[in-house]
């Protein structure tokens, strides 16, 4: 992953060495960013690459729950801005590893909030949906009160709340159903089950907005280019919800992923999909049954509409990137 990213121009440095490729980004905006091999992190790189003068970490490279580890790279990199794509997202795991959960997503957004302002920089920061119960019959609002379900949940309210604490500058997207090339995710483990299986069951009680990494990583970057005009107020920062349009439940998400999958050659057949209560796909984590984001602040601060999933679902299975052979068993 760090070839490809030293191949496009992008600096990437350890707590020891800096290895700067000479290619002069076009921007003098210096961003650095956390979780650069995750789902949502690669898709940053990809989009900020020669645009930004770009840091970029891995877990391997910057662990966030290392408060010395933080300062260190921060104080010598010195960002106008962080983007905080790293974090524990095991949701069924951190049931029973809630100390872990913690450390990731509370401690680490601490340590990075404590350092951006420290030196005056604005941060960038990755929430969830699972902040909020699912109970409401709307779609949930930035000033709705969040009531977390799980661990997981609490672990990234509480590294919310350490941000709002701890960082003047700091802009919180609230995203949910993550979906990408890359990675696992429900898009690539509906693929692998579709090419295995004639019948699937799957949750149709729970609702939300898929979200493809992609949109995130082009929202950040519009961010960034009106962070860095002359016309910032205060009032641009602060928390905002982003996810895709229409809200689907994830029987629906899984019909569209077969189909598009069906028409892009990905499988052969189409399997059934039927519809099934939560109860009964029991899983160590409760989900929230609406994980409806509304995104209308975004919108209208930023100028920036909802994610069109269904468009980047079409075009993310007839990519050259996107396959399912890593995941899937080998050939007797």
């Amino acid at each position: 992953m760090i070839s490809d990213i030293e191949n496009k121009g992008v600096s990437v440095e350890t707590s020891k060495t800096q290895h700067k490729i000479p290619i002069k980004a076009p921007s003098t905006v210096k961003v650095m960013l956390t979780g650069a091999a995750g789902a949502v992190g690669v898709s940053i790189v990809k989009q900020l690459a020669g645009k930004v003068d770009l840091y970029a970490y891995t877990h391997k490279q910057l662990d966030i729950t290392q408060l010395a580890a933080v300062c260190e790279i921060i104080d010598k990199v010195k960002p106008d801005i962080i983007i905080n794509a790293a974090g524990y997202t095991a949701v069924d795991n951190a049931q029973n590893d809630e100390t872990q959960a913690n450390l990731v997503n509370h401690d680490g957004a601490q340590y990075l909030a404590l350092a951006a302002e420290k030196i005056n920089a604005v941060l960038f920061h990755l929430s969830t949906d699972y902040v909020f119960s699912g109970e409401s019959d709307a779609a949930y609002t930035e000033q709705d009160l969040p009531h977390p379900i799980n661990v997981y949940g609490h672990s990234k309210l509480a590294g919310e709340l350490a941000i709002q604490q701890s960082c003047t500058k700091h802009i919180i997207i609230r995203t949910a159903w993550v979906f990408a090339e890359h990675g696992q995710n429900f898009v690539r483990t509906i693929l692998t089950l579709a090419k295995n299986h004639s019948q699937l069951d799957i949750v149709d009680d729970q609702i939300g907005g898929p979200t493809y990494t992609g949109d995130i990583a082009k929202v950040i970057e519009v961010l960034i280019n009106k962070l860095s005009g002359d016309d910032v107020s205060s009032v641009h920062y602060g928390i905002y919800h982003y996810c895709g349009l229409p809200y689907v439940s994830w029987k629906g998400f899984a019909d569209a992923i077969i189909m598009a999958a069906k028409q892009g050659d990905i499988i052969d057949t189409l399997p059934k999909v039927n519809g099934i209560l939560s109860e009964a796909y029991p899983r160590a984590a409760k989900r929230p049954k609406n994980s409806r984001l509304d995104c209308r602040k975004i919108a209208q601060v930023f100028d920036v509409l909802p994610s069109d999933w269904q468009a980047a679902l079409s075009v993310l299975v007839s990519s050259t990137d996107f396959s399912l052979e890593p995941l899937m068993k080998p050939k007797p």
